[in-house]
């Protein structure tokens, strides 16, 4: 089969497509003739030489996937070749084929496309985890989304409002808050006009939120904690400002309850993946069938084209999700 394959760990540049081995399906497994994969800011960082996937994982980059079934792996129920599904993937997504669990696969609705399909797995999952399962999210409460029109932070913005809630948003444009307020967040701030701070004391009358997903890290802790209400959380998704923080009052942390979390979906087992799958996608399933949850595509891109499209997201310039068409 064709996959996107490296020279050697570096810029854009590395990125080719080549040959390469075609996978089987195991036991329990799908092979899948991908259609649609779609890129994340992991994809950028493994190129570079900075994470590396699990163990026994393919090498080749890529955390989803949208195609058809072509083979369905022994003691594998429910699957018919030429099904339509999407998926979340340890690795292996830029290429022409790929395995799956088979208890990781989510059907695709028929309104939808495979471009689209592509766009859902790692960021909704994403967001669902921080949300529900590690932020203990609740109908009425207040969430402040960093980076609110990335891949994540749109899903999340949808995800916010159909579980009841209220969501605040971060970005750095008016265009990109713009889209944030099409997708029902309640209120955004540019956070190049400086601390968001005051703007969640505004919008929260001085409560605070009651859970922060932040992708920037060190940069934000202090102001985060600021942030949040009584027996708030603080999702660390992403260390895009640095890892290192300093100044850190453990006072505040202690006298309001405060947690923060670390997470990380591309490391967790096997099981903890199919486990957040199907709780997801018996959520997500129809209301993507109807239309009240849409994944958000910043642009199609031809698989050809992946150096432009990892250069565009390291720009920062993408609302929503980058996809790449993996033709013949």
């Amino acid at each position: 089969m064709k996959a996107v394959l490296m020279h050697k760990f570096g810029e854009s540049d590395v990125l080719y497509i080549g040959e390469t081995e075609t996978p089987k399906a195991g036991e329990g497994e799908l092979l899948v003739r991908v259609r649609a994969t779609a890129l994340n800011r992991a994809d950028l960082l493994q190129r570079m030489g900075f994470y590396p996937p699990p163990k026994g994982a393919s090498e080749i980059i890529g955390l989803e996937m949208a195609g058809e079934v072509v083979e369905v792996g022994a003691g594998v129920a429910g699957y018919l070749s030429g099904d339509r599904v999407c998926a979340l993937l340890p690795g292996g997504g830029y290429a022409q084929y790929a395995v799956i669990p088979a208890d990781m696969a989510m059907p695709l609705p028929e309104n939808l496309t495979f471009e689209q399909g592509a766009a859902i797995p790692e960021v909704f999952l994403t967001a669902y985890l921080n949300l529900v399962q590690l932020g203990g999210f609740q109908s009425g409460m207040d969430v402040l989304i960093h980076a609110g029109a990335s891949g994540v932070g749109t899903a999340a913005i949808q995800l916010v409002r159909e579980l009841g809630g209220r969501s605040l948003v971060t970005a750095g444009s008016p265009e990109k808050l713009a889209r944030c307020s099409e997708l029902g967040t309640t209120a955004g701030w540019n956070y190049k006009m400086g601390s968001f701070v005051p703007f969640v004391e505004e919008q929260t009358g001085g409560r605070g939120v009651n859970i922060i997903l932040d992708f920037i890290g060190a940069p934000y802790l202090t102001d985060n904690l600021k942030s949040l209400a009584m027996d708030g959380r603080v999702v660390i998704i992403g260390t895009m400002g640095g890892a290192k923080a300093s100044d850190v009052d453990l006072g505040t942390i202690l006298a309001r309850r405060l947690q923060v979390i670390g997470t990380a979906l591309r490391s967790r087992s096997p099981k903890q993946k199919a486990d957040l799958t199907r709780a997801f996608w018996d959520f997500a399933f129809l209301r993507f069938a109807d239309g009240r949850l849409v994944p958000i595509i910043d642009s199609v891109m031809d698989w050809k084209d992946v150096s432009a499209a990892h250069d565009r997201m390291a720009a920062n310039l993408n609302t929503g999700k980058i996809v790449l068409r993996v033709t013949d």
